[in-house]
């Protein structure tokens, strides 16, 4: 069942594509300033991933033509779980995803990505409803909202992505009674020149980890409390013939 546009997803051009490149440093400099400035500890591991952290599958109702599934990208796939625990919130998980929702751009780092709503009614994301996420490289981020419940909202990659695959948002109540927030993505290179930057160099990969460590503590800064340990950075990597025959899980 296909979901019905008004217009397909708006990919750069060919011109903007270049310009793009050749602003890239200056995102990767915005961003390693950041980084090197940055106080809060951060505890990162990477470990060899299964067949076990594929993605969840993609509903039917929200597959179409414009989608861009982990199997249309390129080279291994990352299974990476960005996790910041908060004492002393003055929100429960449901208050402060209802939060992070109503303004996307309230936790996102200006200097690497900006939310414009292209589908949908203002508000809230809700399914089906589609965002292009402006970000400072040869491609805008065009998603679709996959799922939303009262803590967490995920998102999929349509065509024209920098990669393919998913991102979760989420918050809940520990075991210890800490409120945690977690930025959970499944993702790989969405073409040969990503796979570059992505996977082989890095460099667009540690953008992508410096901004998801920044809605952590944007997170946490939102639900009024403190950041205890630091933030937690796991990452398993997923080999590519894994990814090949798969329409996600």
């Amino acid at each position: 069942m296909s979901t019905p546009h008004a217009a397909p997803p708006q990919g750069p051009s060919l011109k903007r594509r270049a310009g793009a490149v050749l602003r890239f440093p200056l995102g990767v400099l915005l961003v390693s300033w950041q980084y090197l400035w940055r106080v809060t500890a951060l505890h990162r591991s990477e470990t060899p991933g299964d067949a076990d952290d594929l993605p969840p599958r993609l509903a039917e109702r929200l597959t179409d033509e414009w989608s861009k599934p982990l199997s249309d990208g390129v080279g291994p796939m990352f299974h990476r779980r960005f996790t910041v625990r908060i004492e002393g919130a003055a929100m429960t998980p449901g208050e402060l995803m209802e939060a992070v929702a109503a303004n996307l751009n309230r936790v996102a780092p200006s200097t690497v990505a900006v939310f414009h709503k292209t589908r949908g009614e203002a508000g809230p994301p809700c399914e089906g409803d589609e965002y292009r996420v402006q970000m400072p490289g040869p491609w805008d981020g065009p998603v679709r909202v996959l799922h939303c419940d009262a803590t967490s909202f995920r998102l999929g990659t349509l065509r024209g992505h920098l990669e393919a695959g998913q991102i979760q948002f989420s918050a809940r109540t520990a075991e210890d009674g800490l409120l945690e927030f977690r930025t959970e993505a499944w993702s790989r290179a969405g073409d040969r020149l990503a796979d570059l930057l992505y996977s082989r160099l890095r460099v667009a990969k540690e953008m992508q980890f410096n901004m998801w460590v920044h809605f952590c503590l944007r997170a946490a800064a939102i639900a009024g409390g403190r950041v205890v340990g630091g933030v937690r950075i796991d990452t398993r990597s997923i080999p590519e013939e894994l990814c090949r025959d798969t329409a996600e899980g």
